[in-house]
C-alpha cells in the first residue's frame, strides 16, 4: 500500500477536510491491482470492512456521522479500562514503596483521583464538538509539526501503560499454572488478544468495555469476601511525612492525567447536541468508581500481606498475580479459574490503549495517514511483547519510576490545551477551523506550546523525586513536579502564545 500511486485530485484531498480513509483503503488495493500487484490485498481490505473493522484513523468525524447518543458508552470504556489488576497494583505502592499507613493511602488516592481526573474528562467533552481525535485537536495549539513531540511521548506513555498490564497478566496466568506457564507466555497471551480486540476498532471495543468489567467486580468481591477479615486490623504505621505524601500523590497523578492526550479519542462519534456535562459527568465517573475502589483495596491488601504467610509467599518479589491468586487460594479450583479471568481483565485497558497508539503513530508520522488504523495494532504488538518480556521482573521499580515521569509531560500539555482554549478560542468551538486540520500553514507553528513545555522542566526537574534521582527541592517537599509542570507551563505559554499569534498569525 506504501508504493500506491495517487492522482493529483487525490494528494490535494490528504491535504483537505473530511477524507475518507475507508475508501482509501480500498482504492488502494484496486490500483495495485490493476498495476499487477496482489489481488489479495483488495480482499482483504473489503473483507475487514465487511466484518465492522473500523479503517477510519485520524480523518475528522463529518458532523453528519456523529450521531451517538449513547453517551454511557463513555463511562464503560474508562470504567473496563481502569477496573483491573493495574489499579490494584498501582494502590498497593502507597504502601509497600513509600510507606503509607492504610488510611494515608486512601486519602492520597482519593483526593489526587478528585483533581487529577477531571482534566481527561473535561477533554472527552471535546469529540462530539469538533470531530477530532485528541492529539489532532493539540496541533490548533502545538502546531502541524510541533505536534509531533507530544505524540511521541504520547506513544512513549501509552507503550508504557501496555508493558506494566501485559507484565501482571502474564504474572497472574503464571501463578495459576503454579509456574508451569513462564510469565513471558503469559505476556504473549495476554497482549495477543488486546490486539484482536483493539484490532476491530470502535464498535468492537465499546461493546467488550461494556461487558468486561462485571467478572472482575465479581472476582474482586469473591476475594474481599474470603480474605476481608485480614483486612480488618491493618498494623501501625510510621507517620507520614509530606515527601512520602506528595511522591505517592505524583504517583497516583501520573496514573489517571495520562489520559488526557487520548480523551476525545473514543468520544468522537457522539451527537454534539449533547449538552458537554452529560459527557463530562460519565467519563468522571468512569475514572473515579474503578480507580478509586481498586486503589483503596489494593493498599489495603498490601498493608497486611506481611502478616499472613500465605499471601506473604504469592507476594515474593512484587508478584502482584501471585497476591491475588493466593487469595483466592481458598476457593480451590475454582479460584484458579477465577485468577485467570481476572488476568485477562487487563486487556480492556490494553485494547483501548493500543487503539489510541494506532492513531498517535499517524501524527506523529502524518504520511501514514493514508494507511487503515488497524494495520498499526500489529506494530503496537510488535513493540510490547519483547519490552514487557525484558521488564516483567523489574516491575515495582518499573511502575513507579513510569508512573511518576509521565504525569510530568502529561500536565504540561493539559495546561497549553487547556488556555489554549479558555484564552485565546474563548471556549469555542468554532473557533476551530476543522477544515484546516492537516494544513500546516493555517494552524498554529507550536513554538509557544513546545517552549514553554521544555522550558518549564529547568524547575520540574529539581522537584522530582524518583528512585534514580531526587532533585533538591523534592528532597524536602516531595514530589511536587506535575504540579511545577502545570504551572510554569501555563505562566509561560500566556505570553508566548501572543508573541506567537502577532507574528504567525494562527
Amino acid at each position: 500500500m506504501a508504493n500506491t500511486t495517487f492522482s493529483d485530485d487525490t494528494k490535494l484531498d490528504l491535504q483537505g477536510k473530511n477524507v475518507d480513509v475507508e475508501k482509501y483503503a480500498l482504492s488502494a488495493a484496486e490500483t495495485r491491482e490493476e498495476e499487477g500487484g496482489s489481488q489479495y490485498l483488495r480482499a482483504w481490505s473489503r473483507k475487514l470492512l465487511h466484518l465492522g473493522v473500523e479503517a477510519r484513523g485520524i480523518h475528522p468525524v463529518p458532523i453528519e456521522e456523529r450521531t451517538d447518543r449513547q453517551f454511557s458508552k463513555i463511562f464503560f470504556i474508562w470504567l473496563s479500562s481502569n477496573f483491573n489488576i493495574l489499579s490494584f497494583s498501582a494502590g498497593t505502592l502507597g504502601p509497600v514503596v513509600y510507606g503509607l499507613s492504610l488510611r494515608d493511602s486512601c486519602l492520597v488516592i482519593l483526593f489526587f483521583n478528585l483533581l487529577c481526573a477531571a482534566l481527561p474528562a473535561y477533554l472527552t467533552t471535546w469529540g462530539p464538538k469538533l470531530g477530532l481525535r485528541q492529539m489532532c485537536q493539540a496541533r490548533y495549539s502545538f502546531g502541524y509539526y510541533g505536534v509531533i513531540l507530544p505524540s511521541i511521548l504520547n506513544l512513549i506513555g501509552m507503550t508504557g501503560f501496555c508493558i506494566l498490564n501485559g507484565i501482571l497478566g502474564g504474572q497472574t496466568i503464571s501463578a495459576v499454572s503454579d509456574g508451569r506457564v513462564s510469565w513471558s507466555v503469559g505476556i504473549v497471551v495476554i497482549t495477543v488478544v488486546s490486539l484482536l480486540i483493539s484490532f476491530c476498532g470502535y464498535k468492537v471495543l465499546n461493546w467488550y468495555e461494556r461487558v468486561c468489567w462485571i467478572p472482575v467486580l465479581v472476582i474482586f468481591v469473591i476475594a474481599l469476601g474470603v480474605g476481608g477479615h485480614h483486612l480488618s486490623d491493618p498494623p501501625p504505621a510510621e507517620p507520614a511525612t509530606a515527601v512520602s505524601i506528595l511522591s505517592f500523590a505524583s504517583t497516583i497523578a501520573g496514573f489517571v492525567i495520562t489520559y488526557a492526550p487520548l480523551g476525545s479519542d473514543f468520544t468522537i462519534y457522539m451527537d454534539p447536541k449533547v449538552p458537554s456535562w452529560k459527557i463530562f459527568s460519565w467519563s468522571y465517573a468512569g475514572f473515579l468508581i474503578p480507580i478509586v475502589t481498586i486503589q483503596c483495596f489494593g493498599a489495603a491488601v498490601a498493608n497486611v500481606a506481611a502478616l499472613i504467610p500465605a499471601w506473604e509467599a504469592g507476594y515474593a518479589d512484587g508478584n502482584v498475580g501471585g497476591l491475588l491468586q493466593a487469595m483466592l487460594e481458598p476457593t480451590g479450583g475454582f479460584g484458579k479459574f477465577l485468577t485467570v479471568l481476572l488476568s485477562l481483565s487487563v486487556t480492556a485497558n490494553m485494547a483501548m490503549t493500543m487503539y489510541s497508539f494506532c492513531l498517535n503513530v499517524q501524527v506523529f508520522v502524518p504520511f501514514l495517514v493514508v494507511l487503515p488504523r488497524y494495520i498499526f495494532s500489529l506494530l503496537a504488538t510488535a513493540i510490547i511483547i519483547p519490552l514487557a518480556i525484558v521488564g516483567s521482573h523489574r516491575f515495582y521499580s518499573t511502575l513507579s519510576n513510569f508512573l511518576g515521569i509521565i504525569g510530568y509531560w502529561a500536565s504540561a500539555f493539559g495546561a497549553v490545551i487547556l488556555l489554549e482554549h479558555f484564552v485565546f478560542r474563548r471556549n469555542d468551538p468554532e473557533l476551530y477551523d476543522v477544515r484546516q486540520w492537516n494544513s500546516p500553514r493555517k494552524l498554529p507553528l507550536g513554538v509557544a506550546a513546545l517552549a514553554s513545555s521544555i522550558m518549564s522542566f529547568g524547575l520540574v526537574i529539581p522537584c522530582m523525586n524518583q528512585v534514580w534521582f531526587v532533585g533538591p527541592i523534592a528532597g524536602r517537599s516531595g514530589d511536587i513536579g506535575f504540579e511545577v509542570a502545570f504551572a510554569v507551563t501555563a505562566m509561560l505559554y500566556l505570553p508566548f502564545r501572543w508573541v506567537e499569534r502577532r507574528v504567525w498569525g494562527a
